[in-house]
């Protein structure tokens, strides 16, 4: 499902790195954290350890805390929920759309109430959510965070017809470098990009145990840091992240093709005015474990992800949604499968992934 990138160049990159000895708080955390903000088209970047430690950090600059309420999707990776529990706030889960599997804007309204103070909105498998969650939090004066993880490269034009790039689309954008990521670090790693002014500083100290530049600590931070072996790797990766993303939508495009008019299986959709950046590529199906089956006999791989919600899952068992029905959210777990999307894919495995969905039947040996 993922093939991570790696050459001579992010190689030299790391070699030097450590043959400068300065592993830790240098030269090269403080360029990406620039380079990327300005990818992104934020006012700064921070980086850090690996996304979840990004979604913490964003809730406790904004002062999530005791008595709040965050609004957050069910249908998406547990840490995008936990989040708010390690701040000590509650997490009110919300249906997703049955057609881009992002936040539903009719289920967010409808969870709004006087506690509400944030809501985490979800790039899934690289779709950037609804421009209307931004209008929305605007309106009512809701912080915005943006669980970009998965959508290194993404774009969406807005209400107003300006064209954001994600982790520039809400207050504070999070970002994960994981291995399977549209780009990496060379291990774990994570970004803060923000596009308010007042938390421009505080993305940096939180990262360092909430510090200043004389190292007074001001605000409860912890070591968050990146290392700079990982922002060197990150630097010459996120070079190449256009190209890669671009493959990426090609290879989509030929899947899509490949699906029009198919029986069993239907490809993603892409929102309008959108450009998708393809962290994953999953077909929707009545039959995922036919699917799977006839994709494992042909020694190609394929995964489901989030089959059960976050809300129903042990962790939350004492919470009180833990039963609520939310009935996009469900289906998808049901019925979504992904297959590889990766821009490493060879033109022979392309060929070998749309030749095995095209052959697709319930119950044939193929």
């Amino acid at each position: 499902m993922a093939r991570p990138s790696w050459n001579d160049e992010m190689r030299s990159a790391a070699v030097a790195t450590l043959d400068s000895k300065q592993w830790v708080k240098g030269r090269q955390v403080q360029q990406f954290g620039k380079e990327f903000a300005e990818h992104c088209g934020a006012l700064n970047a921070a980086p850090c350890q690996n996304g979840s430690s990004a979604l913490w950090a964003a809730l406790k600059i904004a002062g999530i805390g005791p008595g709040d309420e965050v609004l957050v999707p069910s249908y998406t990776f547990i840490s995008t929920a936990t989040c708010i529990v390690l701040v000590g706030a509650k997490p009110v889960f919300v249906d997703v759309e049955d057609d881009y599997y992002c936040l539903d804007l009719n289920s967010v309204k409808q969870a709004l109430t006087s506690h509400t103070k944030a809501v985490i909105g979800v790039h899934l498998f690289g779709q950037p959510y609804d421009p209307r969650i931004v209008d929305f939090c605007k309106e009512n004066h809701l912080l915005l965070i943006e669980d970009a993880a998965q959508a290194h490269g993404a774009q969406q034009q807005m209400s107003d017809g300006e064209v954001r790039v994600a982790g520039a689309m809400g207050d504070v954008g999070c970002f994960s470098f994981f291995p399977s990521k549209n780009m990496a670090v060379g291990g774990e790693g994570g970004m803060l990009t923000t596009t308010r002014g007042e938390y421009s500083s505080r993305i940096q100290s939180i990262t360092n145990h909430g510090r200043t530049p004389n190292l007074e600590s001001i605000e409860l931070g912890s070591n968050l840091r990146m290392s700079e072996v990982a922002a060197a790797i990150g630097r010459k990766q996120l070079n190449h992240l256009e190209k890669w993303v671009n493959i990426r939508r090609k290879i989509a495009e030929q899947y899509t093709l490949a699906l029009h008019n198919h029986p069993l299986i239907a490809a993603p959709q892409v929102r309008q005015n959108g450009l998708h950046a393809w962290h994953q590529y999953c077909v929707q199906t009545d039959y995922p474990e036919a699917l799977q089956a006839h994709f494992d006999k042909l020694g190609i791989d394929s995964r489901r992800y989030y089959t059960v919600p976050i809300h129903q899952q042990q962790i939350f068992a004492n919470h009180p949604q833990h039963t609520k029905l939310l009935p996009n959210t469900e289906h998808l777990g049901k019925t979504l499968v992904a297959i590889p999307v990766m821009h490493e894919l060879t033109e022979e495995e392309i060929h070998r992934i749309i030749s095995a969905l095209k052959t697709f039947q319930v119950g044939s040996d193929l």
